[in-house]
């Protein structure tokens, strides 16, 4: 050790800064270091998320728009190809069950699915389903295949 790597003992420097609100001999007495009146010198205090000091904010100044359907239905849609693929990797043999798609990941169990015709289905599959397009449901019948809607 040497003067040129002395250093304090730990925690005995920097300090978190003067207290507040500790008497007028303190320096930061009185306001607290808060200013006067206004919403900030007050307790409880706390902004609330995107205001903007008065001014009208953002998410009221822009006008709503469109239409929401409450009664719209989501379907996870699965190509055929996708099911081509199952019969080529994963052995799926002659049905095509909603429980074969979720053991495989296509769908989650309470999802409706609904088979589209992207790509070309060469094995003849028995194919359960919510929906099919009506491309699908052609190219499952021309490849010797059923379509059952659930």
């Amino acid at each position: 050790m040497n003067l040129s790597n002395l250093q304090p003992a730990e925690g005995s420097v920097n300090r978190d800064g003067k207290r507040l609100g500790r008497g007028q001999g303190s320096g930061k007495g009185g306001t607290a270091a808060r200013g006067h009146k206004g919403a900030k010198s007050r307790s409880g205090y706390s902004k609330k998320i995107g205001f903007e000091g008065g001014q009208m904010p953002l998410q009221r100044r822009v006008p709503k728009f469109g239409f929401t359907n409450i009664n719209r239905k989501e379907y996870q849609g699965i190509n055929l190809d996708v099911l081509q693929q199952l019969v080529d990797d994963k052995g799926v043999k002659d049905v095509v069950s909603l429980d074969t798609l979720i053991e495989n990941r296509l769908a989650r169990k309470n999802e409706l699915v609904k088979i589209l015709g992207g790509g070309e289905l060469k094995a003849s599959l028995k194919v359960s389903a919510h929906k099919f397009s009506a491309s699908a449901k052609a190219a499952i019948e021309a490849a010797g295949g059923e379509a059952i809607s659930l």
